[in-house]
Parts: C-alpha cells; sequence; structure tokens
C-alpha cells in the first residue's frame, strides 16, 4: 500500500482510542455490579436455615442432629440445634415447639416447662454444651441427612415462626445416646 491511500498515523491512533473506549462503555453498562447480583448457594454454607421472628427475635441455623444409625425412624427421638438471636431490649421468651411430624418437644431432663428465656441484646445456642436442650419426641415421619420436617416456635412476647429444620449433614459428629462403653468392646478379661 503507497502512503498516499494510506490514512494518517493520527487518525488511525485516535480510530482505535474511541474503538476501546465504546467497548469498554458496552462492557461495563451489560450486567449488573457484582455485588448487586446475588450470587448462587456456595456448598458448605449455613449448615440449617435461619428465620425472622420478628425485627428483634432471629432463629438461627435449625437443624436436627445428625442420627447414629443415618435414619431417623418412626417413633424415634431428635435433637434439636439452634441459636435464639434477641437484638432487643427485652427478654424473648420460647413457649411452644411443635409441629406435625412429632408429638411433643421437650427437655431430656423431663422439667417439662420449655419456656427458654433469652435476655437482651443475647444469644442462646440450644443443644450446645452447657446450653439448654430440646428434644422432638416420637417422630412421625422417617428422616435421612438433608430431609426436613417443619417446627414451629411460638414466643411469649415475640410471635411464632414456622421454619424447615434440616437434618444434619453425615459426618457432623452425632452425641451417642449413652455413655457407657461398648460391653463387646471391653478389654477386661471375664471373671471365670
Amino acid at each position: 500500500m503507497d502512503d498516499a491511500h494510506a490514512p494518517p498515523r493520527r487518525g488511525r491512533r485516535w480510530l482505535l482510542a474511541a474503538s476501546c473506549a465504546a467497548l469498554l462503555g458496552l462492557t461495563a453498562c451489560g450486567e449488573d455490579a457484582p455485588l448487586d447480583t446475588p450470587a448462587e448457594e456456595v456448598p458448605g454454607g449455613a449448615v440449617g436455615p435461619d428465620a425472622q421472628v420478628n425485627e428483634e427475635v432471629e432463629l438461627l441455623q435449625v437443624q436436627l442432629e445428625y442420627p447414629l444409625d443415618g435414619v431417623y425412624q418412626i417413633g424415634e427421638d431428635a435433637r434439636l440445634y439452634l441459636g435464639i438471636a434477641n437484638t432487643g431490649t427485652t427478654p424473648a421468651t420460647l413457649t411452644d415447639v411443635s409441629g406435625p411430624d412429632f408429638t411433643a418437644a421437650a427437655t431430656p431432663d423431663g422439667g417439662g416447662d420449655l419456656a427458654l428465656t433469652v435476655a437482651p441484646d443475647d444469644n442462646v445456642y440450644v443443644g450446645a454444651e452447657g446450653m439448654p436442650v430440646i428434644v422432638l419426641e416420637d417422630l412421625q415421619t422417617e428422616l435421612r441427612s438433608s430431609e426436613s420436617i417443619p417446627v414451629t416456635f411460638t414466643f411469649a412476647e415475640a410471635g411464632e415462626v414456622t421454619i424447615e429444620a434440616m437434618v444434619a449433614a453425615e459426618g457432623q459428629d452425632p452425641v451417642p445416646t449413652y455413655d457407657f462403653p461398648d460391653p463387646a468392646e471391653d478389654p477386661s478379661p471375664e471373671d471365670g
């Protein structure tokens, strides 16, 4: 190509710069900002669902303990785990836990009174070591990991909320239902 028919060098640079600017402008308008677009759920995230009871009380990571043999049979009991957060200035009292797939919710000590009070601006972790324990008694359905049942939590002041309580995933060390050694694994010699 001879110099008489070639565009001026200055014109080529300007044309290239204008093209790049237009492409950048188009790509910037093509999608929402990354922080404004919800992402897919990350595997291994929260163990159980959360639910807002009212503006001040929230249930956190509600779940049922993974069963020792991998499945809850009809008639078995399931230990409930959850956090209760109270960001308000008055206490929040859990007065009832109910649902169609179990006959009752109770504390293992047999006290019968389920009233559980969460102080203002505090949390209670039901099922954690040294914290209150709630057991769903006499399940009316068979359950495996990641299956759920509806559980209704009723608070004296905050109202009620129903949430799907999932069976925790395998690999989360369940607490054995007994605290004595298995006789088959007893290393002591037999008396004879």
